[in-house]
């Protein structure tokens, strides 16, 4: 796979180490090598950093002043929130100091008449989805690492969600932010304006740059009223293309009310059943692909006729062969389990090359079809296991290792098969990074695939920003 970029390994005197640990005091600058661990390993074991030292700042103006002495002594910084990156982005690979934003946790308001909450970067999602159902609101962000990602590690990757389809990614979900600069500047855009056209937009610079442009300390976040009535189904399909009809038909029918929309396919079932626990089949029979649809509402309707009338419809049209419409709290939760645990799931059939891609909608089930035939003539009896967002093109497109093989051999042409696969998401004109970044796992990557101009561009806000290059350098561009 992909491998972060040659640099030399970085060093700090004793002294620029002591300056740096006086800003946050003794028992914030961790230096133990046991107590970095949890901060020096990606969550999947791809990546193992190092470093002489993580810094926890408990408040904006102790990040400010450790960007200022970063600056003026040409210090790399790795900023990370909750360590849950699935591309490299928030680990040290060349032995920078790490900036953890775990302590600035704070929910600094919750403006129920403006739907706003200001929260810290340290907050983590559920948290911040948590406070806002306190206030009869909704958060939409939901991802499966919310018990411990954080608001600006989502806001840096610009994380996408089950709940993107219908509420829009972290982009969409930011009115302001405040944001500590390369040299220790703070710059102060946390608004509440929806209507505000005085200059470029500026928070949309740091939004999904990867911390390599500026630290986000804080968000102003939109919030939604809380569904009052919410459907969920589990749907058996003969196709992904029967899928994208059955979207259709049920925004057609719902007055587009569904606010999720996954596809799976039986495959990753299986995985699920013979890996997970507390899991059952969804369905009374086996079907080639699934869907697993949620409607919500914020007025006090009947969802479920609605809905059960448009899945027969759908039955009549040849969409649907069998479905399963969620009679509780409990029944719903079993059926998001088993597609929050498919991940995990597939660490019990070995070896897995992962692909977090999106293409146009319509293109999915092509894109299904043209790269399955491109990782059989790959590698003959891989298992191509896809699932995700259909309902706004998102796929992970990941992929198993034929039954019995040596998973070593199958892992070590995991840029084989990325090229394979990426070269049929660019035929659809789609993303290589639909959610997850690019950190250094697809900087390599990007160039290929990446407009030259929008590159350049990139790279000028870089240098502009960052002309000492020590916010996560090596990462994105």
């Amino acid at each position: 796979m992909n491998t972060p970029f040659t640099r030399p390994l970085a060093t700090f005197s004793p002294e620029l180490i002591a300056r740096f640990a006086a800003i946050v005091g003794e028992k914030y600058a961790i230096t133990d090598p046991a107590e970095q661990e949890p901060y020096l390993i990606e969550g999947r074991g791809l990546y193992r950093g190092s470093t002489p030292l993580v810094l926890r700042p408990g408040l904006v103006g102790e990040v400010a002043a450790i960007l200022k002495l970063a600056n003026e002594t040409a210090t790399p910084i790795v900023p990370q929130g909750g360590n849950t990156g699935l591309v490299g982005g928030q680990i040290p690979h060349h032995g920078e100091v790490i900036l953890s934003l775990k302590r600035l946790d704070r929910i600094r308001e919750v403006d129920v008449l403006s739907d706003t909450m200001t929260c810290e970067a340290g907050v983590v999602l559920a948290k911040a989805q948590a406070a806002a159902a306190e206030a009869d609101r909704l958060f939409p962000l939901s991802l499966g690492a919310e018990g411990s990602c954080t608001i600006g590690g989502n806001l840096s990757t610009n994380a996408g969600g089950t709940g993107a389809f219908a509420y829009g990614v972290a982009r969409d979900l930011v009115v302001g932010l405040e944001v500590v600069l390369a040299d220790g500047r703070i710059l102060n855009a946390l608004n509440k304006l929806k209507k505000d056209n005085t200059g470029y937009d500026l928070k949309n610079l740091f939004v999904g740059a990867e911390g390599t442009l500026g630290v986000i300390t804080a968000a102003v976040l939109k919030l939604f009223p809380a569904p009052k009535t919410v459907e969920t189904a589990f749907v058996g399909v003969p196709s992904p293309q029967a899928a994208i009809k059955l979207l259709g038909l049920v925004q057609e029918r719902t007055n587009r009310a569904a606010t999720s929309f996954e596809l799976i396919c039986r495959l990753a079932i299986d995985f699920v059943l013979r890996h997970g626990h507390g899991v059952r089949d969804p369905l009374d029979q086996e079907h080639p692909w699934y869907v697993l649809l949620q409607l919500a509402s914020a007025a006090r309707q009947d969802l479920r006729t609605i809905l059960e009338e448009a899945l027969e419809t759908a039955m009549e049209r040849g969409l649907v062969n069998d479905a399963a419409v969620a009679d509780s709290l409990e029944h719903r939760r079993a059926f998001w389990h088993l597609r929050e645990i498919l991940p995990e799931a597939q660490k019990g059939e070995g070896g897995s090359i992962k692909h977090d891609i999106s293409v146009p909608v319509a293109a999915v089930p092509d894109f299904l079809h043209d790269a399955g035939e491109a990782v059989e003539a790959l590698i003959p009896g891989s298992r191509p296991v896809p699932f995700g967002h259909l309902g706004d093109g998102n796929i992970h497109y990941n992929i198993s290792q034929p039954v019995g093989a040596d998973t070593a051999a199958f892992l070590a042409r995991w840029d084989e098969m990325n090229e394979a696969v990426h070269r049929v998401v660019a035929k659809f004109a789609g993303s290589i990074s639909a959610e997850h970044g690019i950190g250094v796992m697809k900087r390599e990557l990007l160039p290929l695939l990446k407009d030259p101009v929008a590159l350049d561009v990139m790279g000028m806000l870089k240098r502009t920003l960052d002309p000492k290059d020590i916010l996560n350098p090596g990462k994105v561009v």
